[in-house]
């Protein structure tokens, strides 16, 4: 990979267009397409796959089929090609090592999920809405609170889901203000990318640098300042455009089933042995994960064995049982799974693209010319428009030769950068369905020239206050 360059990370858009020979340079056994048909095609077929990604809102095209399709026709020309070329191995290895990479990822995610469902089923966030809802808050009192809950909690149990719960909470209170919802979707976005950002569990590209090893768990809590900075600064404007008086509400006690609050300890332990499996024993954290899964399991053989059902068809739930088991492998079934099959499409598309050698010509300009600090910086505004994973993906296929200083701040920008749209989030894009007509596109768009500042603010903290990491080695 490209270790010998000096200098930053380049932007989502640009790693798509430019070229690197990531795998196949090492080997030596490596053609570069850059300037043959294959190469042209295969940036074609990409970009055309990830348009409709973006209009996904709109076509109702689920985004994993695209780019599944993509990287299949991706990596049957590149095959052909080298097949031609009496190298028929070159491509299947790099596919393999490709995999490989999707599958620690595949597997980390589906054991995260899994407890997300379970809690989910437990009805603990709903328990938690109830609650919220319950306090009887004014309107800035809960944007403040909604706010800070899911700057905290997404570090745990990620951005998105972070934004769905809280969103309904807004949606609860708010039903009489759609001035108070739409600003308040604004700021649980930020809130939630921001919290995400210092956390290898909070986002996607956090989780994909940790697990490459370029930043180690205990040094993402240094994003903690700059990730809280990226938050407050537009909250604390915002919160002068939201109405001073109190909702009317409606109070719904809802109780959580029984074992709620053991899944959430449980969950705290997996995410402790994934840790301890990366810091102590240096194994790949996903394997800690699927161990921590496996606590699961058994507590969930043990609610099976021990159910009473409730015999009640009001959907009362009470300290004896439920009205139906808890059954894990139901929890796994409902895993995003077109989320996950949409990381496995970017990779083999961005790991074919790197196969041809695209992303070593942007790692030389971003890297050799404008200098990690600007690339970086641009990563984030990039990603707002084209979605932080394939920039993310793109930037580890480059593996720049960055200290970690610059490798943290690729993780603030790509991770707090989406909030600048609406659309250039997972937590944002779920909002906009979830709360349709009032958070939209335009709506968040009002707000962007405050984020910015934010985002700004961020990352003038960041090398400010982590102004010591520069120079230090990454992992």
């Amino acid at each position: 990979m490209i270790r010998s360059l000096k200098g930053p990370v380049t932007p989502s858009f640009i790693l798509v267009v430019a070229p690197c020979t990531a795998i196949a340079a090492e080997s030596g056994s490596t053609l570069n397409l850059t300037d043959h048909w294959i190469g042209f095609v295969a940036l074609f077929v990409f970009v055309a796959a990830y348009a409709l990604v973006i209009v996904e809102e709109f076509t109702h095209l689920r985004k994993s089929k695209p780019v599944m399709l993509g990287a299949g026709i991706i990596w049957a020309i590149i095959a052909y090609q080298y097949s031609s070329s009496a190298m028929p191995q070159a491509a299947e290895e790099a596919v393999r090592e490709f995999l490989v990479e999707f599958a620690e990822l595949f597997l980390f995610l589906l054991a995260a999920m899994t407890y997300v469902n379970a809690m989910s089923e437990r009805r603990i966030f709903d328990a938690l809405r109830s609650w919220l809802v319950s306090r009887g808050y004014g309107y800035r009192q809960l944007f403040w609170v909604t706010g800070t809950i899911s700057f905290f909690l997404s570090p745990f149990i990620d951005n998105l889901t972070t934004s769905l719960v809280m969103c309904a909470v807004v949606l609860a209170v708010g039903k009489d203000s759609p001035r108070f919802v739409s600003i308040g979707c604004v700021n649980i976005v930020v809130a939630a990318n921001a919290g995400g950002a210092f956390s290898p569990f909070g986002d996607i590209t956090t989780l994909m640098v940790w697990q490459r090893g370029f930043v180690e768990f205990q040094s993402f809590f240094a994003l903690f300042i700059p990730s809280a900075v990226n938050y407050l600064v537009p909250a604390t404007i915002m919160t002068w455009a939201i109405p001073g008086d109190r909702p009317n509400i409606v109070d719904n006690s809802v109780a959580m089933k029984r074992g709620a609050k053991t899944i959430v300890f449980l969950f705290a332990c997996t995410i402790a042995t994934a840790v301890s499996f990366r810091s102590l024993l240096h194994l790949p954290p996903f394997l800690g994960m699927v161990t921590g899964l496996a606590y699961l399991k058994f507590f969930g053989y043990y609610l099976r064995r021990t159910h009473v059902p409730v015999r009640s068809d009001t959907g009362d739930y009470g300290e004896l049982g439920d009205v139906r088991a808890f059954d894990s492998y139901r929890e796994v079934a409902r895993a995003e799974w077109d989320t996950l099959l949409f990381f496995f499409g970017v990779i083999m598309c961005v790991g074919g693209l790197s196969f041809i050698g695209y992303m070593e010509l942007v790692a030389i300009y971003a890297y050799g010319e404008l200098g990690p600090t600007v690339a970086n910086i641009l990563v984030g505004i990039i990603s707002a428009v084209v979605d932080n994973i394939p920039v993310m993906v793109a930037v580890l296929q480059m593996n720049p030769d960055m200290d970690l200083l610059q490798w943290l701040l690729v993780t603030l920008t790509a991770g707090v950068g989406g909030s600048l749209l609406s659309v250039g989030s997972a937590a944002g894009v779920a909002l906009m369905g979830q709360a349709r007509g009032i958070y939209t596109f335009f709506s968040h768009l009002k707000w962007t020239p405050v984020i910015a500042v934010g985002y700004a603010f961020s990352i003038w903290v960041h090398l400010l206050v982590n102004n010591h990491l520069e120079g230090v080695l990454p992992g």
